[in-house]
């Protein structure tokens, strides 16, 4: 439980060995899981205008002139996205071609449409994630697949992209890249955009992203209010640099990506944290009870490092329609830091 001490009131005294820390106009908070958190007012609208970025900011030209002797890896992990792989890669071949992308790597999750098959014909390098870090047994969910991929590529910076978006533009690359290539005190990057909803023929200009809007802004709010101006923390889309990606434990499942949001900020701090604006971003929408699973796992890997305790196993259970229960398996645990298994690749 976070404990809130008032401004000028000095640092509070932990209870039950928490750890306590001030960050500079803010509030100082007890944190059992050492994350120092601040009220969402001064500090994180400081944060808002000096590390929100535009996409459009960050021309190819620019970032070569900016690139110097930096490798830059981007990771598209992939699974049955045989209807976008294509148009995906025919925007950053380019990029990869202009000098800006050192590796260009396609993680496979063994899909039967054909993915891999594409991706290779196109010019990508494809692996399947199974067999990175084979001996750690089969992957068991996207972020068990991004944690093999950094042991995969050798950059100095290391971008995440979803290959299953139908609007897929260089931007979002180039934009992700802009505040690791420009500026050396940022360490990860975020992608921030507009999700539409799409409900049969009909689509909204906004009502993406239901998990993010139902459990992980009002959780971040509530428990780790600096990350409250990140606009999607559940964003596949990130960027960070190797040194810090190889020093965090990565969810195997769908918790990933704010695990590595509340990890990033407790191992660099908030300011060493960007969020670029990539437009907007159309993807597949999962059904309803399919994103209660994706929320349970967000839930988890949050109150791991909140309160320092979640399960390692779990099945989320629903009443079924004949009176019942089902349970549904979710992956909640997590991989180490490679750093710790000697597993980290250095360029």
């Amino acid at each position: 439980m976070l404990a809130l001490t008032a401004p000028g009131k000095g640092t509070a005294r932990a209870r039950d060995g928490a750890r306590c820390g001030r960050a500079s106009g803010g509030w100082s908070v007890c944190d059992p899981a050492g994350v120092t958190a601040v009220q969402p007012s001064a500090v994180v609208a400081d944060w808002l205008a000096r590390r929100t970025y535009a996409a459009a900011d960050f021309p190819l030209a620019r970032l070569l002139a900016a690139k110097g002797a930096t490798t830059v890896s981007v990771v598209l992990p992939a699974r049955e996205v045989a209807q976008t792989i294509g148009p995906t890669l025919a925007q950053l071949l380019p990029l990869r071609d202009a000098g800006l992308l050192d590796e260009l790597l396609v993680v496979d999750a063994a899909s039967q449409d054909g993915t891999a098959a594409l991706a290779e014909r196109a010019g990508a390098q494809v692996v399947q994630e199974a067999e990175i870090l084979a001996e750690h047994g089969p992957a068991r969910g996207k972020g068990d697949a991004l944690w093999r991929a950094v042991h995969a590529t050798r950059g100095d910076v290391v971008v995440f992209l979803d290959a299953d978006s139908a609007d897929f533009d260089a931007r979002f690359a180039l934009g992700l890249l802009g505040p690791l290539l420009t500026d050396a005190q940022v360490a990860f990057v975020k992608g921030a955009y507009r999700r539409p909803l799409t409900v049969g023929t009909t689509t909204l200009p906004e009502g993406g992203g239901r998990v993010t809007e139902l459990l992980a802004r009002p959780l971040l709010n509530l428990r780790v209010p600096q990350l409250a101006g990140v606009v999607q923390p559940l964003a596949g889309e990130f960027a960070g640099r190797r040194a810090l990606l190889e020093a965090l434990p990565f969810p195997v499942g769908y918790g990933v990506e704010i695990g590595l949001l509340i990890d990033a900020l407790r191992h660099v701090g908030l300011d060493a944290l960007a969020q670029v604006d990539l437009g907007t971003r159309r993807n597949a929408h999962q059904p309803l009870h399919a994103l209660s699973a994706m929320a349970y796992a967000v839930l988890v890997a949050a109150e791991r490092r909140i309160h320092g305790d979640a399960p390692t196993a779990a099945a989320l259970a629903r009443p079924s329609a004949d009176g019942g229960l089902s349970l549904a398996q979710v992956a909640v645990d997590e991989r180490p830091p490679l750093r710790e298994l000697g597993a980290g690749r250095q360029p």
